[in-house]
C-alpha cells in the first residue's frame, strides 16, 4: 500500500515522467557523461537538479558555458544526448511507489503525464514502462511556448482530461515542476522522499 495521499477533493491526477514515474534520472546522468566524454568536458551533476523539467537544449546549453565548448551547438549535443537516451532506454525502471497510484486510480480519475520532455522521449518512457494505456493525455515540451516553472504543462493538462486545474493534483520530484504547478492552482505532491532519494533534501 502506498504511503501516498490523494486529496480526498482531487478529480484528476497528473504525473511528471523523469524522476516521478520513470526512474530515468541515472540512464540521463550516464548519458549526459558519455556525451561529455566524447567532447573532453565535465557534466556537472547539480545541473540534474537545477534543470530538471526544462527541454534538453537547456541542459545542452547549460553544458556549453559551463565548459566553454567552441564550435559546439546546444542543437548538436541535443541530437547525441537524446539518441543516446533512446538507444539505453530498455535499462529504465519505474518508481514503484508512484505508479502504483497509477494503477490504483485507472478507471476512477482521469489521469495525464505532463513532461519536460520531447514528446518522443516521453513515448518511449511510458512505452518501456508499459504505462502507456493508463493516462489519458500526455504534455510534453513539444507542446507547450513556455515550460516549467511556467504552469502551461499542468494547465495544458487539466484541459485535455476537462478537469479544473483546482482539482487536480500533481506529483513531481523537480523543483521547477512544482513551481509551476503551485502557479497553475493545483495541489502538489513533492515525491522526492520516495523516488530520487540522493536529492530528498533538496530546499524548494
Amino acid at each position: 500500500m502506498t504511503k501516498i495521499k490523494i486529496k480526498s477533493e482531487v478529480k484528476a491526477l497528473i504525473f511528471d515522467l523523469d524522476g516521478t514515474l520513470s526512474n530515468s534520472l541515472p540512464i540521463h546522468l550516464f548519458t549526459w557523461e558519455k556525451i561529455c566524454q566524447e567532447y573532453n568536458c565535465h557534466f556537472n551533476e547539480k545541473i540534474m537538479i537545477d534543470l530538471t523539467g526544462k527541454p534538453t537544449i537547456m541542459f545542452a546549453r547549460r553544458v556549453i558555458d559551463e565548459n566553454h565548448l567552441i564550435g559546439v551547438t546546444a542543437e548538436e549535443l541535443v541530437k547525441k544526448k537524446q539518441q543516446s537516451f533512446w538507444d539505453n532506454a530498455g535499462l529504465l525502471e519505474p518508481h514503484s511507489e508512484i505508479v502504483s497510484l497509477v494503477y490504483e486510480n485507472y478507471g476512477k480519475r482521469p489521469m495525464a503525464v505532463g513532461t519536460g520532455a520531447c514528446r518522443k522521449s516521453a513515448e518511449i518512457q511510458l512505452e518501456v514502462l508499459h504505462l502507456t494505456k493508463y493516462f489519458d493525455a500526455v504534455v510534453s515540451a513539444d507542446d507547450v511556448t513556455f515550460h516549467k516553472p511556467d504552469p502551461e504543462t499542468f494547465l495544458k493538462c487539466a484541459k485535455l482530461i476537462g478537469v479544473k486545474p483546482s482539482d487536480c493534483q500533481v506529483f513531481e520530484d523537480g523543483v521547477l515542476g512544482m513551481e509551476g504547478a503551485r502557479k497553475a492552482g493545483m495541489f502538489l505532491t513533492d515525491v522526492r522522499s520516495f523516488t530520487y532519494k540522493k536529492y530528498a533534501n533538496t530546499i524548494i
